[in-house]
């Protein structure tokens, strides 16, 4: 039996970067991605009303995202699929 792969996000079959989540860690990242970036679209953008902040906001969150992504993925490359 193979070892089991010890990434939590799977490369892309096509293109250049991470699909969806592998094991649950994973999923916990992107849920939470998603759950504070809701978070900053109500709390952001309805007490301050400043896209620019929220802008920032978000530019932080996705850096964050990308980032756990490469140090926790499959190594990103080029695919071309199979």
């Amino acid at each position: 039996m193979p070892p089991e792969s010890q990434y939590w996000f799977r490369a892309k079959k096509y293109g250049w970067g991470w699909g969806l989540p592998l094991k649950w860690q994973g999923w916990v990242v992107l849920a939470g991605f998603f759950v504070l970036l809701a978070v900053g679209n109500v709390w952001l953008l309805s007490s301050t009303k400043s896209p620019a902040l929220f802008l920032g906001y978000v530019l932080v969150l996705t850096t964050t995202l990308v980032g756990i992504c490469y140090a926790k993925g499959e190594p990103p490359k080029w695919r071309w699929g199979r």
